[in-house]
C-alpha cells in the first residue's frame, strides 16, 4: 500500500490517495480492549446513503477504540462488527491507522471538523473515490463518508438518468458549478454548464467539448497539454483554465477530470466536474502565469512584472514589494512609484511608454524608498509592450543592483587608490635614491681614504630605507605607520649588519601608540640611522666592555614626539656637543630640519646621549 496526500486550497481539502490496498489485509482479529455500549439506531443509521464509523479516543488521543464502522467498510474487509468493536484502531486496522490517525487527533483536540477527499487506486487508476468528513460529538470521534465507485459505468450512467434534474440545476446555479460526462465519445452537458458559459443548449453540444472551444488563445497550449494527460491514462486530474464567452465576458474555470478506462486502456467514460473561480482568482488557483511568478517566489533582488502597464489587472512577483518596500495587501499600481524615481530622463521615458511613444523602456535609475531620499536604492528596469491574439500585453523585470552597484563603485574606487599608491610608492622611491645618493657624494669627499666608513654608513641606510619600503609596500594607508616595528626591525638589521662584527648590542623601547605619516618616519629612521652610525664610528674603542646603544621613544602630548638615544661609550667633548665639526652631524642637522624637528646634545654620566623632538602630524601629499 502507497499513501500520498496533498492539500486543495481552492477547496479547503485534503486528498488522500492510497494505492493498491487489498480490502483483506485492512482489518486483523485482535482481541478488544474494553467492551463498547451498542448504538441506538443503528438499523437507521445503515438506511442513510452514507456510511458513518464511530471511534473512541483511547489514551488523550493517542489511539481510538472502534465502537462502530459503517456497513460499506464491513463489507470491503468482509468482517462482521463484533470482530472489530472495542478493538485499538492501530491493532484493528493498522492501514486505517496510519491514514487517519493524524486528522481524529487534531479533530478530538481542537473539537474542529476536517474534510477529506480518498482516492482508490487499483493498477493506477481510479477504482472508487469517497468524500469524507470527520466531527468531533459527545465525547467521539465520528466519520462520514459517501463512496462512489467510478469502474462501473452502469452506475454511472443510471446515477446521471435518475438525478433529480431541477434540483441539480438550482444547485449548480447558486454554486457556478456544472458537470459532463463523456461516453461513448459523446458529451451529457448539466444546466450549470451552461449557466456558466452563458448561452443555452445547441444541439451539436453533444459531439465536441465546448468548454475547451472556449478557451483563450493564451491558454491554448494548456488545453494541448490537459488533451494529452487525459489520452494518457490518467484515471484524475485538475487544472485551471480561461475561457471567453460568446459575449466576451472572461471566466477562470477550475476543471476536475475521473476517467475510467478498460483492460486495454481505452476510455469507458469520463465525468469532469467544473466551477467558476471568477472571483477569486486573483488569489486562489494557479494558473499559467503563477508557474512564471512562482519562479521569482524567493527572490528579493528581482521581480517579474506581469502587465505592469494596466492599472487594474497586473501582477508583480514577491521580490516587487520588498524592493519597492509597499505592503502587498494595500499596494495599487499607482504612478507614485514613478515620482519617487530620482532621474527625470527616467520619468520622462515613462511617461513616453505610458502614451505608446515607445514600445520597450530599458532604464537603470535612482529610486527613493518611499520619497525618502536617505534611503535609495538602485534598480534596472525593463519592459516591453506586444500584441498577443489582437491584445496589447505588457511584461517586464525590476531587479535591486544596489549592492552590485556599490561593489562595483568599491572596486573602482580601490583601483584608483591602488594607481596613486603606486606613484606614492614610486615617489618616495626616487626621493629616497636621492638623498642616498647625496650622502654618497658628501661621504666621497670627505672620507675618500676610508672608503669601508662609507661602505658602513651606505649599508646601514640602504637597511633602513628597504625596510621603509618593504613596509610600505603593502599597506594602503601611508598617514598611520606603527614607529615600534620600524624600529625593532630596524635593530634587528643593524644587528646582523654591524652588531654580530662589533659586538655592540642593540636596545630599543617604543611607545605602542606611536602612529606617523610617511613625510615624519622617513627622515625620521634616517636620522636615528645617523645617530647610531656616529655611536658606532666613535662611542668605542676596541676593547671597550658591554658596548650600548639605546634608543626611546614616547609621546610628550598629542603633536610632539622624543626619541632618546645614547650610548655608554667614551663620551664627547663639551667644545663638540654643538653638532657642528662633522658631517654626520652635517647630515643629521639637515634631516631635522626636513623633519621640522630639534636636536640637542643631553648630559650623561657615562657616554653620550641626544633628545630629538619631533611632530606627530605633518600634512600628507601624494604625487599625482
Amino acid at each position: 500500500m502507497k499513501i500520498q496526500r496533498e492539500y486543495w486550497k481552492l477547496e479547503d481539502l485534503e486528498e488522500i490517495s492510497i494505492y493498491d490496498i487489498s480490502e483483506r489485509e485492512l482489518f486483523k482479529y485482535v482481541d478488544p480492549v474494553t467492551e463498547v455500549p451498542p448504538i441506538p439506531f443503528k438499523n437507521t443509521l445503515r438506511s442513510l446513503p452514507c456510511d458513518m464509523d464511530v471511534f473512541i479516543p483511547y489514551n488523550d488521543g493517542e489511539d481510538f477504540i472502534i465502537h462502530m464502522l459503517g456497513l460499506t467498510a464491513l463489507e470491503r474487509g468482509n468482517i462482521r462488527l463484533k470482530d472489530v468493536e472495542g478493538r485499538l484502531l492501530s491493532e484493528c486496522s493498522p492501514g486505517f491507522h496510519s491514514i487517519f490517525h493524524k486528522a481524529f487527533y487534531e479533530v478530538y483536540k481542537t473539537e474542529k471538523p476536517k474534510k477529506f477527499r480518498v482516492n482508490y487506486y487499483e493498477n493506477d487508476k481510479l477504482a472508487r473515490l469517497s468524500n469524507v468528513k470527520i466531527l468531533y460529538d459527545m465525547g467521539k470521534i465520528i466519520l462520514i463518508s459517501e463512496l462512489k465507485y467510478t469502474n462501473e459505468t452502469k452506475f454511472l450512467e443510471e446515477n446521471f438518468k435518475n438525478y433529480d434534474e431541477n434540483k441539480a440545476n438550482l444547485i449548480e446555479y447558486f454554486s457556478q458549478t456544472g458537470s459532463y460526462y463523456k461516453i461513448n465519445d459523446k458529451y451529457s452537458w448539466t444546466q450549470g454548464v451552461y449557466n456558466i458559459i452563458n448561452r443555452s443548449r445547441e444541439e451539436n453540444d453533444e459531439y465536441y467539448n465546448i468548454i475547451f472551444d472556449l478557451a483563450i488563445p493564451e491558454d491554448r497550449p494548456l488545453i494541448d497539454k490537459i488533451q494529452k494527460k487525459l489520452d494518457s491514462g490518467v484515471a484524475a486530474y485538475e487544472s485551471v483554465i480561461r475561457i471567453k464567452t460568446h459575449d466576451g465576458i472572461l471566466k477562470y474555470l477550475d476543471l476536475n477530470f475521473y476517467s475510467k478506462f478498460d483492460e486495454n486502456d481505452e476510455l469507458i467514460s469520463r465525468y469532469t466536474l467544473i466551477k467558476d473561480i471568477t472571483k477569486n482568482s486573483n488569489k486562489q488557483i494557479t494558473r499559467p502565469v503563477d508557474f512564471l511568478l512562482n519562479g521569482f517566489k524567493k527572490s528579493k533582488k528581482q521581480a517579474l512584472l506581469v502587465e505592469p502597464l494596466n492599472q487594474k489587472q497586473y501582477e508583480y512577483s514577491e521580490g516587487f514589494y520588498d524592493i519597492v518596500e509597499e505592503d502587498k495587501e494595500t499596494y495599487s499600481n499607482r504612478k507614485v512609484i514613478i515620482e519617487n524615481i530620482v532621474e527625470q530622463e527616467t520619468v520622462e521615458n515613462f511617461r513616453r511608454l505610458f502614451n505608446r511613444e515607445i514600445s520597450e523602456l530599458e532604464e537603470t535609475f535612482t529610486y527613493n524608498v518611499k520619497g525618502n531620499p536617505e534611503n535609495q536604492k538602485i534598480c534596472e528596469i525593463y519592459i516591453e509592450v506586444f500584441e498577443f491574439g489582437q491584445e496589447e500585453h505588457s511584461i517586464g523585470f525590476l531587479t535591486d543592483i544596489t549592492e552590485e552597484r556599490s561593489k562595483q563603485i568599491a572596486l573602482q574606487e580601490a583601483n584608483e587608490h591602488q594607481t596613486v599608491l603606486i606613484k606614492e610608492v614610486h615617489h618616495r622611491v626616487k626621493n629616497n635614491l636621492q638623498i642616498l645618493n647625496s650622502f654618497l657624494n658628501l661621504e666621497k669627499r670627505a672620507y675618500k681614504n676610508q672608503p669601508n666608513i662609507i661602505i658602513d654608513h651606505m649599508q646601514s641606510r640602504l637597511s633602513s630605507l628597504a625596510l621603509l619600503h618593504e613596509k610600505t609596500y603593502n599597506t594602503t594607508d601611508f598617514k598611520n605607520i606603527n614607529l615600534k616595528d620600524y624600529i625593532i626591525d630596524q635593530d634587528n638589521k643593524l644587528k646582523s649588519l654591524i652588531g654580530l662584527r662589533d659586538g655592540i648590542e642593540f636596545k630599543s623601547t617604543v611607545q605602542d601608540d606611536i602612529n606617523l605619516s610617511i613625510e615624519i618616519i622617513t627622515p625620521l629612521l634616517l636620522v636615528v640611522d645617523e645617530l647610531t652610525m656616529n655611536a658606532i664610528k666613535h662611542a668605542f674603542p676596541t676593547d671597550w666592555p658591554n658596548k650600548t646603544i639605546s634608543k626611546e621613544f614616547r609621546k610628550i602630548d598629542d603633536n610632539t614626539g622624543e626619541l632618546i638615544i645614547k650610548d655608554n661609550g667614551v663620551g664627547i667633548d663639551k667644545t663638540k656637543k654643538d653638532m657642528k665639526h662633522s658631517l654626520g652631524c652635517e647630515i643629521i642637522k639637515n634631516l631635522t630640519k626636513q623633519l621640522d624637528g630639534d636636536i640637542k646634545n643631553i648630559d650623561v654620566e657615562k657616554g653620550t646621549a641626544y633628545r630629538l623632538l619631533f611632530p606627530l602630524t605633518m600634512e600628507h601629499t601624494i604625487s599625482q
